[in-house]
């Protein structure tokens, strides 16, 4: 991958991104909409009361020893409250913006639209000080973007690591599969051999997906899941597996200290993607999708 500038460890202030907030596709139904509105007919003649509707599952409830998300509470069309618009380095037609259209679950959720090019990223990011980091962070996040992941490397969402010099944990993906990347020495999750990229997953097309993963800082240990199922190629266990985590623990021990956690988007070479993130929970142990 083409490594983008060294990043300072202080962050440039945070900038507003604005961006008209056009139609985007509907929510997928709950239920079958036939169900809700046929007519069934007894043997007399008379019309039965229709079915009702399927409603869909709700979110998982969020941990007492974190924060959720669902970005119903935001007023405007900037990101607000405890999140601010970042343009890490430089800025160029990466815009974040509140979208009212589009939601996993309820009216309002975040979208994201990056470009091609390092310099053409935006992210939305929150610290963690209300978090005890320590003692193990999980996070489940709903996305759902519309171009497939590119061969080249790209970021869809970062965490600064206060015990790696500050450069960022990331994961997105590259040869069209998911990954994990460590900004400081370039280890990839996971290896980037035709092997290991199958042992990852690609993050489906115009559909809510949900993503959680868990990460352990005693032990240095991380699990990812995709709607809800483990996926092999993006864990760290502690023990080197060829084609998955050997290159990650090549250094040696990994005990991360992660102090903040930005969605967004950025690309190292080719691709541009519009996302929309909802319904976020942080905490210290899991809630599932």
């Amino acid at each position: 991958m083409t490594h983008p500038p060294t990043r300072s460890s202080t962050r440039p202030a945070a900038r507003p991104a604005t961006a008209p907030v056009g139609p985007r596709p509907g929510l997928r139904l709950a239920g079958s909409a036939a169900a809700a509105v046929a007519l069934a007919f007894t043997a007399t003649g008379a019309a039965a009361a229709p079915a009702p509707a399927e409603q869909p599952e709700p979110a998982a409830a969020c941990t007492t020893d974190g924060f959720c998300e669902d970005f119903e509470s935001q007023t405007g069309s900037e990101p607000s409250g405890r999140w601010a618009t970042e343009f890490p380095d430089c800025s160029g037609t990466g815009t974040a913006s509140v979208d009212t259209s589009v939601a996993q679950e309820g009216t309002t959720s975040l979208r994201v639209d990056g470009g091609t090019g390092y310099c053409n990223h935006v992210f939305v990011g929150t610290d963690l000080a209300d978090v005890d980091t320590t003692a193990g962070l999980y996070v489940r996040y709903y996305v759902r973007h519309t171009s497939a992941l590119p061969t080249q490397h790209v970021t869809f969402l970062t965490m600064e690591d206060a015990a790696d010099g500050s450069r960022d944990l990331r994961m997105g993906g590259q040869n069209a599969a998911l990954q994990w990347n460590r900004e400081s020495d370039d280890a990839t999750l996971p290896e980037q051999s035709p092997a290991g990229v199958a042992l990852s997953a690609p993050l489906p097309l115009d559909e809510w997906v949900c993503v959680e993963y868990e990460i352990d800082p005693a032990v240095g240990h991380l699990t990812t899941w995709l709607n809800g199922e483990p996926v092999t190629g993006l864990a760290v266990d502690g023990t080197p597996t060829h084609d998955i985590d050997s290159q990650w623990l090549n250094r040696g021990d990994w005990h991360p200290d992660l102090v903040n956690l930005r969605f967004g988007w950025e690309s190292y070479g080719e691709g541009a993607d519009t996302l929309w993130y909802d319904n976020i929970a942080v905490g210290t142990s899991r809630t599932g999708c």
